[in-house]
């Protein structure tokens, strides 16, 4: 089972290689990134919404607009996937290369390795390639076009997307082809043959989402992409002037090597770290949100067209949260896969301060709506469940516990609906894959 945009949101890592990375290259693109992570803390940022109940209802939205494969937002998560991992192999190649070249009882390894600088700039052809099939998925574009992602790249990317357009210069760019980069990818990829791209591991993992219907065509493609976006490139370096010096001072703070070893950092890079997966995801994450709060906002202008208005006094309003403070609840352990009891001590938004019973204090933590229940005892059946109650399921495929809810019981099997997710995705589990 592919994992819910919630749930890669909330798992992207805030602090590694990668994050250190785009942090050290902000002065390419000053205060356009921020390592904004988990689903809800990314719905306040980018909408400035508070309200727990908007933002659950734009988590719903989105979470329902991921699941429409009409939309393009699963299959852009793909392509920025694949092509961070199928780019690890090749990173691996151009090291290898690199060793080859410079030890020279290795030397061996240039024979059955590609040159550094073919990998690199198929690398980031691809690349850009894959940039503009993802843009087009995302704007609702039926073919990619590269010229119309020229014009939104130079006028409306920003954020994750510029990040990452200024990484790839850098980390792609730069760093392993030095400042005449431009010039080095143009005069390689004009004299490749096309049996040097269709070999490419990084062209095989990404070539049935290439336009074209062979091999010659995809690659007439790619260097279209990679032509429509040298302006932008060129303008980028000669306005923050970047150089592979400044890009390895930037860098250098947790990577030692040194400095004429500039072919080395760039293949490490390419091999430690997932920037595009990772900024994707963000950039992914961005439209999906924007989309479901436009809906949300129509549905609100909608439902105050269609009531009457009326004034409520607070005394009848209702509250339909089932969590409250002082309210005795169930807390999920993952570490130990079991479900603890708990008092809520405080509430923030859908953040919850809370009391193990039978604990000390310092046991006390916050945590999210997702690892919290209620639990109706009485009405369970003989295996200690009912319906309607939440349940965490264990997924054999991801080694990943999941949190769903019972819709039926038959015996010892449960018909469980996955929350954040289609209704497709609804199963007859095993007593023994719940909690």
């Amino acid at each position: 089972m592919d994992k819910s945009i919630i749930q890669l949101v909330d798992e992207l890592p805030t602090d590694n290689i990668t994050v250190k990375v785009l942090k050290a290259l902000d002065y390419v693109a000053p205060g356009e990134w921020n390592n904004v992570v988990g689903f809800d803390n990314s719905i306040r940022a980018i909408t400035g919404e508070s309200d727990a109940k908007v933002i659950q209802r734009i988590r719903d939205r989105a979470t329902n607009l991921y699941q429409d494969p009409q939309k393009g937002y699963q299959a852009a998560i793909k392509l920025y996937q694949t092509i961070d991992k199928a780019d690890t192999a090749m990173a691996a190649a151009a090291l290898a290369n690199k060793v080859g070249e410079k030890i020279g009882f290795l030397s061996f390894l240039s024979k059955i390795t590609p040159k550094a600088d073919i990998t690199q700039s198929i690398d980031l052809v691809l690349k850009i390639a894959v940039e503009i099939i993802a843009f087009s998925k995302l704007n609702g574009i039926p073919q990619p076009n590269p010229q119309e992602f020229a014009n939104s790249l130079a006028n409306n990317y920003k954020n994750a997307s510029l990040m990452r357009m200024g990484a790839l210069v850098c980390i792609d760019g730069i760093l392993p082809l030095g400042p005449d980069f431009l010039s080095k990818i143009q005069g390689i990829i004009s004299g490749a043959d096309t049996s040097i791209i269709s070999q490419n591991p990084v062209f095989q993992a990404v070539q049935n989402s290439l336009p074209g219907n062979n091999p010659s065509e995809k690659f007439g493609f790619i260097t279209q992409a990679f032509n429509s976006v040298q302006g932008w490139m060129n303008n980028l370096v000669s306005k923050t002037g970047i150089t592979p010096q400044s890009i390895f001072n930037s860098v250098g703070n947790f990577i030692q090597v040194a400095d004429d070893n500039l072919d080395f950092v760039a293949a490490f890079l390419d091999q430690t770290t997932n920037y595009y997966e990772h900024t994707g995801i963000q950039t992914v994450a961005q439209s999906l949100i924007l989309a479901a709060y436009a809906l949300v906002k129509e549905e609100n202008q909608q439902e105050a067209q269609q009531q009457p208005r009326q004034d409520v006094s607070p005394a009848v309003k209702s509250d339909s949260n089932q969590y409250v403070v002082g309210k005795t609840i169930e807390v999920w352990d993952s570490e130990e896969a079991d479900w603890y009891q708990a008092n809520i001590e405080k509430i923030e938004k859908d953040q919850f301060f809370i009391h193990y019973i039978g604990y000390g204090s310092s046991y006390d933590e916050w945590v999210g709506e997702d690892e919290i229940r209620t639990r109706a005892l009485e009405s369970s059946n003989d295996s200690g469940y009912t319906v309607g109650q939440k349940v965490k399921a264990w997924d054999e495929d991801d080694e990943d516990w999941y949190s769903a809810t019972i819709e039926k019981i038959q015996g010892k099997q449960f018909f469980i609906h996955y929350i954040g997710y289609d209704s497709s995705d609804d199963e007859w589990v095993n007593q023994d894959v719940i909690r």
